[in-house]
């Protein structure tokens, strides 16, 4: 897993590629606490992920709760595979998700 992070604004976006499971998960949500300090809003980019796994869901649950605190977590762009498993499980209803 590749991840990218860029700040403009207090906007802190993070775009990730490849898969998210229990091997790379932690790795993403290293990336989420070292930039959650210095960001008002977080937009994770998903549209380069294929897969996501529950420890993947885990990894964004934490990170919307934490950023409800600000201005909130953005997901953007789902891959047709990760919409799939964020409408199966119910997420789309509680986590801002944008195109």
């Amino acid at each position: 897993m590749i991840i990218n992070s860029t700040v403009n604004d207090n906007v802190c976006v993070l775009t990730v590629e490849g898969g998210i499971d229990t091997n790379t998960a932690p790795q993403l949500e290293q990336a989420f606490r070292d930039n959650a300090e210095n960001c008002e809003k977080m937009i994770f980019d998903l549209s380069k992920v294929d897969y996501i796994s529950s420890a993947g869901l885990r990894v964004i649950v934490v990170a919307h709760r934490e950023m409800e605190k600000k201005d909130g977590l953005v997901l953007k762009s789902l891959s047709k595979n990760v919409k799939s498993v964020i409408d199966l499980t119910g997420f789309n209803k509680a986590l801002n998700i944008e195109e």
